[in-house]
């Protein structure tokens, strides 16, 4: 019997690891440079709290969560999402006691049974964020701005768009549905079978539909922002002129909902056109009621959820990289021996921002090189007994596919100078 891996749920191989690697350590780097704090909570919970707090009729819940009985009876759901663990561990251990506010992040597998397609599997990674203790449309900005800049100038990340919208409060989102509902029934021909079921029980969720009979449908949908209260509509255009005003752009969205039900308020979501037809990399929103319906205090909270597959996907279609590898090959035992004291003290100078590489199998020189070339080394250190004789060594640029003769005790110093750091 050969086994597999379950479908859609994928193995994380090296080369690849490398580049989760980076991303989870430039994301840590960054989000805790604006004051968050990591937290990590078990990857299975009560099936409850996702019910209560996504929604009952929406698809996470009626269509994708790994649900299952344990010895006990007790009904138990790997994670689809990351907000409602949090605010469950949030209440349970009562984080409000630590800080009125309070930044934290995290990065974890989350599970949905979904149809494997390229850009949506069933394990799933997200770096995501939280900020509960305020109801302020500046931590909307915030978080907006930080999500923003970590993919642009952290990650590297370009062609991405950030789509805005508000849903209001409570009583503007009832107020909308009522108004969406008597519309869509006008309509209802014209709606898949999905939606048609979605009128009733979970009528926003119509707007988000990717059929295009739908989609034709929800473009002249009445628009949410005509519901809003004042409160509501001065809090978003706030938002909207402080975020043009600490220049990060968005686009403001007609109707640009979210499938979980604990949304209200701001709601956004991040884009690349280079994934296709499954082209979020992420999406957040305001959630001011999650923690008082789970049982917690009524307080307010904003949060993102980042998809990491999503990101490196749009990451493998920017321009190539350039190396941080370099390559010591060596020819005979002292030169070995020398050639691994040289790796490690260009590990040190740098930082550990380099990959140092060095034959430990005894290899004839030429294998050396090759192996230097898969591993895309944009220098290579070679050095054999004759060099050590004249205490020098040959560096080759392996684009330029140049090399010149250095001084043994300068080759650390013209390594670095050469790999730009």
């Amino acid at each position: 019997m050969k086994y597999k891996s379950i479908r859609g749920m994928e193995d994380i191989l090296p080369p690849d690891i490398y580049i989760w690697r980076d991303l989870e350590k430039k994301a840590r780097i960054d989000l805790e440079s604006y004051g968050y704090v990591e937290i990590r909570t078990p990857v299975i919970e009560d099936t409850s709290i996702f019910v209560r707090s996504i929604g009952e009729d929406t698809d996470i819940v009626t269509k994708e969560m790994y649900t299952f009985k344990d010895k006990k009876g007790r009904s138990l759901t790997l994670r689809p999402e990351g907000t409602a663990p949090i605010v469950r561990a949030y209440i349970e251990h009562s984080l409000d006691k630590i800080s009125p506010e309070l930044k934290l992040y995290y990065i974890g597998p989350m599970f949905r049974s979904e149809r494997p397609q390229k850009g949506r599997s069933r394990q799933f990674h997200q770096i995501g964020v939280e900020v509960i203790g305020s109801n302020s449309y500046l931590a909307d900005a915030e978080v907006i701005m930080q999500m923003s800049n970590m993919l642009r100038y952290v990650f590297k990340l370009n062609g991405f768009k950030i789509k805005l919208n508000s849903l209001g409060c409570k009583k503007d989102k009832e107020k909308f549905s009522d108004k969406l509902r008597k519309y869509l029934k006008e309509e209802e021909s014209m709606l898949c079978q999905d939606c048609k079921t979605r009128i009733k029980k979970n009528v926003l969720r119509v707007l988000d539909c990717k059929k295009e009979s739908c989609v034709q449908v929800a473009r002249n949908a009445p628009n949410i922002l005509e519901s809003l209260c004042l409160p509501c509509e001065d809090n978003f255009k706030k938002l909207k002129t402080t975020l043009t005003n600490i220049k990060i752009k968005f686009e403001e969205t007609k109707n640009l909902v979210r499938g979980l039900d604990y949304y209200t308020g701001t709601v956004f979501e991040v884009t690349h056109p280079d994934l296709g037809a499954q082209d979020a990399i992420g999406a957040g929103g305001r959630y001011d009621n999650l923690t008082k319906d789970l049982g917690g205090p009524t307080i307010g909270a904003v949060g993102y959820a980042l998809g990491m597959e999503r990101i490196i996907m749009a990451l493998k279609k920017e321009p190539r990289k350039v190396s941080r590898v370099v390559y010591i090959a060596t020819i005979g035992d002292e030169a070995k021996i020398r050639g691994i004291q040289i790796a490690e003290k260009i590990r040190i100078k740098s930082n550990s921002c380099l990959t140092v590489l060095t034959d430990i199998k005894g290899a004839s020189l030429k294998s050396q090189m090759r192996s230097a070339d898969k591993n895309k080394a944009k220098l290579v250190v070679i050095l054999g007994q004759d060099e050590l004789k004249i205490s020098k060594a040959t560096i080759r640029d392996m684009a330029k596919q140049e090399q010149i003769p250095i001084k043994l005790d300068n080759v650390v110093e013209e390594v670095i100078k050469r790999m730009g750091l």
